[in-house]
């Protein structure tokens, strides 16, 4: 009985920081078909219902209400720099802005004589520009068809023209600027991919030296994120809403009660300092804290020579840190090989400017023995060994 009552409260030890998060959840509202899209607005949260074809409102004071019907199965939503409501239409196969809630301007609708798939997520620029992700989903749900034979990342400028940015995300969803808007950040949700990845932007209209910043461990699919005002960045998806600090370590994960998926994720309320979380027919909220970040130490910043660092942790499981650094912008090759050299995987395969990179590898079904990180960039080669301990 001793020894029953101390594994107990061993377990209850290890899942308290699940129970602690659960508790801190509270349900806004629910009853609804598919959340998403959250964005405060005027004291209030508006919110879109995919499959209800609604956007509704909510507020402390009155509730849930109706705010359109029908928005043309609206998904994500944002605000433009004079606070009107700018709409990816999910089975519209627009981008639209709301003047009021009664009258709608169709801001894009083609890219090159094409139609677009199914604007998903959307941001807007300082600059007034709108960043907006194109997968399949809402073709899926109508039955339609696709002009384009890939899905984008899109770029509308404040004259309308509407600029390509990257082809090459099999379903690019949530999509977000770091605080200054130097970095944008792109979710691949392709349940076989998980990954988000990261770009520089580039005299405000294109981003370049696409990376990866995060990869998330559990089947499912990776959707809408937010970022801080501390950089930190709030990613929804199979294990709840990921909380990343902006050098991609996970430091938190909100867990959303029942078993929906977080499918989007917006501060709010006056301070603007309560995170709303969409999840299936539902809607919660949750006020989180976290230590400020420090400003980075920028000594000693220029680099002189290539390097690739020792592995941390190592013995591992079931993941450890690979970093590395490029005194000039490089074409990299960062892969992993078992003992045969045989190639496991590739965790980079892109042209990198110069800088201090790291990247997070997990051995997921990797029995336990021997493995080497191998880093090839402009001529210069070399390798860590690593050792996986199940």
């Amino acid at each position: 009985m001793k020894y029953l009552k101390i594994l107990v409260i061993l377990l209850c030890i290890a899942f308290l920081p699940q129970l602690l998060s659960a508790q801190e959840v509270e349900k806004v509202d629910d009853g609804f078909q598919f959340t998403e899209g959250p964005v405060w607005k005027d004291g209030a949260l508006l919110f879109s219902d995919i499959q209800g074809n609604k956007i509704y409102r909510w507020s402390p004071d009155s509730g849930t209400t109706v705010y359109r019907d029908p928005s043309g199965r609206s998904n994500g939503l944002t605000l433009d720099l004079q606070g009107r409501v700018v709409i990816a239409g999910h089975s519209a196969r627009h981008i639209a802005r709301l003047e009021n809630k009664d009258s709608l301007t169709i801001l894009a609708t083609h890219y090159k004589g094409s139609k677009f798939n199914s604007p998903n997520d959307i941001v807007v620029k300082s600059d007034s520009s709108i960043f907006f992700t194109d997968p399949l989903y809402g073709l899926n749900d109508i039955g339609g068809t696709p002009e384009l034979d890939y899905c984008g990342v899109f770029r509308v400028s404040p004259a309308g023209k509407v600029y390509l940015l990257d082809s090459t995300l099999s379903s690019p969803n949530g999509l977000c600027f770091s605080p200054d808007e130097s970095l944008l950040y792109v979710a691949e949700s392709n349940p076989m991919i998980r990954k988000i990845y990261v770009y520089d932007v580039v005299d405000d209209l294109i981003i370049a030296n696409k990376r990866q910043f995060a990869y998330i461990t559990q089947y499912g699919y990776l959707d809408g994120m937010k970022v801080d005002s501390d950089g930190r960045l709030f990613s929804s998806g199979p294990l709840g809403v990921v909380v990343f600090e902006p050098d991609g370590t996970p430091i938190d994960t909100i867990k959303i009660p029942g078993t929906s998926t977080p499918s989007n994720c917006n501060w709010g309320d006056e301070d603007g300092k309560t995170l709303y979380i969409t999840a299936g027919p539902a809607v919660y909220k949750v006020r989180k804290t976290y230590s400020k970040i420090s400003a980075p130490d920028k000594k000693n910043q220029k680099l002189k020579s290539f390097r690739l660092n020792k592995v941390y942790p190592n013995p591992f499981n079931p993941a450890t840190k690979i970093s590395y650094e490029l005194p000039k912008a490089s074409r990299v090759e960062l892969s992993i090989y078992n003992l045969l050299g045989q190639r496991l995987d590739t965790l980079v395969s892109e042209t990198q400017a110069a800088g201090s990179y790291e990247y997070q590898w997990r051995a997921n079904d990797m029995p336990s023995g021997v493995y080497f990180c191998r880093l090839n960039a402009d001529g210069f080669s070399a390798s860590r060994k690593m050792i996986l301990i199940r």
